[in-house]
């Protein structure tokens, strides 16, 4: 308490505080302009990204997809965020140096918290790294079909730590993006329906290949299917000898989301082109053999 009304005691406070004043100070100014120049080149670094990748991003019509330009908005704000994280903590450390603090202990402690959240929460870690990586790869986007793990579905959301897909019966099913093992894509940038056409034997193969490709340019014809369709249908011959038919394997390459559509709507009209050409679809049947004589047997494969 003495010393508190003792005038050399306020005298050596005021010098030292003086002295602080003079020298620390004016670096603890530029440290603020330093931290507040440096936010604001992140800030225009990472714009100046995501436009030029937006950019290369964009269609021959100069049109980005919009899906496109939501993921890698998603990307660059996590990058900010993290560069925003690095420039605090840099900046908090110095400016607890310069005030004399000793920062030792600090970074020790904050190094042993980190050591136990890590622990403990290294399979959400794996879940947020991965998900980033599948956002920056652009493995599988909002409204795709995927099969993730062996399960199909509608691609529905995608998160930083879950994918969540809906399967065609309604069913809901979230994974966790560090657990995901397979991941295959049905609708990026282009999809396919192949189809195994299988005829009797007795059919002529050539004509066979003749009447998919008829009708194949002819559903690519049609005003309603023209622009799901990108390319003529492919025929690629003669794919196996089958037990009771011989099959020409074919390919319609579609837009993204429509092969089912087109597949479907191909197989209805093959087969009545085929109906009215007596071209047989053969179905499971026996011959039972009566003396000399055989007479074929078919057996439907219903019930």
């Amino acid at each position: 308490m003495e010393n508190l009304l003792n005038k050399d005691f306020w005298q050596a406070f005021y010098d030292k505080a003086a002295s602080w004043v003079v020298t620390e100070v004016p670096a603890i100014i530029i440290l603020i302009i330093v931290l507040i120049i440096a936010m604001r080149i992140t800030r225009a670094l990472i714009g100046r990204t995501k436009k030029i990748i937006i950019k290369r991003s964009e269609d021959e019509e100069g049109h980005a997809d919009l899906e496109t330009e939501k993921r890698i908005n998603t990307l660059m704000s996590i990058v900010h965020g993290v560069l925003k994280i690095i420039l605090w903590a840099i900046f908090i450390m110095i400016f607890l140096k310069k005030i004399g603090m000793d920062i030792g202990p600090i970074i020790a402690s904050a190094g042993i918290i980190g050591l136990a959240v890590g622990f403990g929460a290294q399979e959400l870690v794996r879940d947020f790294i991965s998900g980033f990586f599948m956002l920056l790869e652009n493995q599988v986007r909002t409204g795709d079909v995927a099969i993730i793990n062996g399960t199909g579905g509608l691609v529905e959301k995608i998160e930083m730590r879950t994918i969540t897909l809906r399967d065609l019966s309604g069913v809901v099913h979230v994974f966790q993006n560090g657990k995901i093992n397979t991941l295959s894509n049905m609708t990026k940038e282009w999809s396919a329906m192949v189809f195994d056409v299988g005829v009797a034997y007795k059919e002529d193969v050539e004509t066979v290949i003749g009447v998919i490709k008829d009708v194949g340019e002819e559903l690519r014809n049609d005003p309603d299917f023209t622009a799901k369709i990108l390319e003529p249908i492919e025929v690629f011959g003669l794919d196996q000898f089958g037990d009771s038919a011989i099959v020409v394997k074919a390919r319609i390459k579609t837009k993204p989301g429509d092969q089912w559509t087109v597949g479907r709507e191909f197989r209805k009209r093959l087969k009545k082109v085929f109906d009215g050409k007596n071209i047989e679809i053969p179905f499971p049947h026996v011959s039972l053999y009566w003396g000399e004589e055989i007479k074929p047997l078919k057996v439907s494969s219903g019930k």
